[in-house]
């Protein structure tokens, strides 16, 4: 999961371990990738629950073993779901509208004619779109309104590249390139079309992770006293790495004090102290913390 968020939807993921408090009730144990959306708060983006035989004892699932003994069978639940849109949109969208990373785009290309009443314009945005199309998920918004409202609503549908034609193109055989995530614009000529246009949307893809990733990098502190800690996840939107003893009084009290929640004991640990920021007792694990939805 972590690797379809981060090589698909662009999103960098934190994998770990849900706390007891935070774990899936009656699983043994819940295992989670944790995402920082742009306002800085959390968001549990999938889990995996190792359900034990807790659930097949309770409604009596048993399998024939072969020993020929009735056995309780062992269990796990999977998922992400439709949360995933919503932090597609929460990570990479602006002011303008979404972004939507080109290996999940439904449409990865606009193209865009320029007055199109003029004669061959539309016919060539149609032929670069025959072109295109057999590498990649294109349109052409050949509607009545405005160029300007095209490249607006272009903007807003977070279509990765926006491809604009004209008749002053036409003549110079080129074709104009938009970003959708950078707004930066490149002139390109009609005859490397496709392969520009390939390489344009595996950068813009790098791109987008890599943005993501310095946001949430930007906004992950480290707190090793409890002032400091309180300090910093109130006033600094984030996630904040802080050791925890293991004792959910010291998960309830931040909970309490903070509204911060354990977001998860990531896989990849870091010693930042030899005592618990909560109650100053040995630590156990180093824990991300932060505020969710």
């Amino acid at each position: 999961l972590a690797k379809f968020l981060e090589e698909v939807l662009a999103i960098p993921a934190i994998k770990g371990q849900k706390t007891e408090k935070e774990k899936f009730a009656g699983a043994v144990a819940t295992y989670t990738v944790e995402a920082l959306m742009h306002d800085g708060k959390a968001l549990q983006s999938g889990t995996s629950h190792n359900f034990g035989d807790g659930f097949a004892k309770a409604f009596g699932i048993q399998f024939a073993d072969k020993d020929n003994t009735l056995k309780y069978v062992h269990q796990t639940s999977w998922g992400m779901t439709t949360r995933l849109i919503g932090a597609l949109i929460m990570v990479h969208g602006d002011n303008e509208g979404l972004v939507i990373p080109p290996r999940v785009a439904p449409i990865q290309i606009c193209i865009v004619p320029v007055m199109q009443k003029k004669e061959g314009v539309l016919d060539k945005a149609y032929e670069l779109r025959d072109r295109l199309a057999k590498d990649f998920r294109v349109k052409v918004d050949d509607s009545d309104k405005t160029p300007g409202f095209k490249f607006a609503e272009a903007e807003m549908r977070g279509y990765p590249i926006r491809v604009e034609i004209g008749p002053k193109d036409m003549e110079k055989n080129q074709a104009v390139l938009v970003r959708r995530d950078t707004h930066e614009k490149t002139i390109v000529s009609l005859d490397e079309l496709e392969a520009k246009a390939e390489e344009l949307l595996d950068t813009i893809q790098h791109d987008m992770l890599e943005k993501a990733r310095k946001h949430r990098d930007a906004h992950t502190y480290t707190a090793l006293g409890w002032d400091e800690f309180v300090e910093t996840i109130n006033t600094k939107p984030g996630f904040v790495k802080a050791m925890w003893c293991g004792d959910q009084a010291c998960e309830d009290k931040i909970k309490e004090d903070t509204t911060a929640t354990s977001r998860c004991m990531p896989f990849a640990q870091e010693h930042l102290s030899d005592v618990c920021v909560c109650c100053g007792k040995p630590a156990k694990k180093m824990v991300y913390w932060g505020k969710a939805y």
